[in-house]
């Protein structure tokens, strides 16, 4: 399969119901399924690249998050936060009719899938079997915090696809080294037609409670995460991109003494974050997600 299934799953909120899209890719009976999840605002054909590499073993679906890629709008941008995130990956997980998942999650994504693999069922296991958690931690830094929130809601226009692309790839470049033709791979999903040229694919509140977080909020915000990852009991990955800005060293290193005591893989040359595609990282997950005990 060269392109991805379009679905949608109805998920609850504050003022009613949304739908979440998500793309999925391989045989819908298989029993093994791989999630990935996207970061703050990308959406879920970032991983077309892993999930053909994939999908002849897993299931592989690829949400696009809340406010994002094909997924409704929220009336209310306090909605836009991990919590309601990890609730309506819930409701993806009994669409799918499975009770454990793997989960490949970059950045948001990886905090959506580190609240619910702390979450435990009744039986005692986790949703989540294996948990890879792509350049993110409990600790972010502040200032990859400022960079992000000065450029995500902004209300730009692009006249074409190489305008957008010049663009993305501008405050992209932790995504590491890649061709012209990757650029414009990773451009078109990210934009939406408006008039005579495009705009972002999402919606612009997203940037709401980000912009929100205060110096006290942030605090109690990494002890809650710091909490949740020592409740953690699933074989757990950690990828760095070993010129992260907002994932640091000691983050990483705490992570791999602490809690599911994660397994720490750096790539060079990357920043914030690795985006998953070349053949060393896809490498590096399918040991981790194939090596069953």
């Amino acid at each position: 399969m060269t392109q991805p299934r379009l679905d949608h799953v109805t998920c609850l909120d504050s003022r009613g119901l949304h739908r979440m899209a998500y793309w999925e890719w391989g045989e819908r009976a298989n029993p093994r399924v791989l999630v990935c999840v996207h970061g703050l605002s990308r959406q879920g054909r970032d991983f077309d690249t892993l999930a053909r590499a994939f999908a002849e073993r897993f299931r592989v679906v690829c949400p696009d998050v809340v406010g994002r890629g094909a997924s409704d709008w929220l009336a209310d941008p306090a909605g836009y936060a991990i919590p309601a995130y990890v609730a309506d990956m819930v409701t993806l997980l009994a669409r799918l009719d499975v009770e454990q998942v793997d989960w490949v999650g970059t950045s948001m994504g990886g905090l959506i899938g580190l609240g619910l693999a702390a979450l435990p069922l009744r039986s005692g296991a986790s949703p989540v079997r294996r948990l890879v958690l792509n350049d993110v931690g409990p600790a972010i830094e502040p200032a990859a915090l400022a960079r992000i929130a000065a450029y995500v809601g902004q209300p730009l226009h692009f006249a074409t696809l190489d305008a957008a692309a010049d663009y993305l790839q501008g405050i992209s470049a932790g995504f590491g080294t890649h061709t012209r033709e990757r650029w414009l791979e990773l451009t078109r999903p990210m934009l939406k037609p408006e008039g005579e040229g495009f705009r972002l694919h999402y919606d612009p509140q997203i940037a709401v409670p980000i912009r929100s977080i205060t110096p006290e909020l942030a605090r109690a915000g990494e002890a809650a995460l710091w909490h949740a990852y020592d409740a953690l009991r699933c074989p757990t990955l950690l990828l760095r991109g070993a010129d992260s800005d907002l994932l640091s060293p000691d983050t990483a290193r705490a992570m791999t003494e602490r809690g599911p005591k994660a397994r720490l893989h750096e790539f060079a040359h990357v920043g914030h974050a690795p985006m998953l595609s070349d053949a060393e990282q896809i490498a590096v997950l399918r040991e981790f997600l194939t090596d069953v005990p």
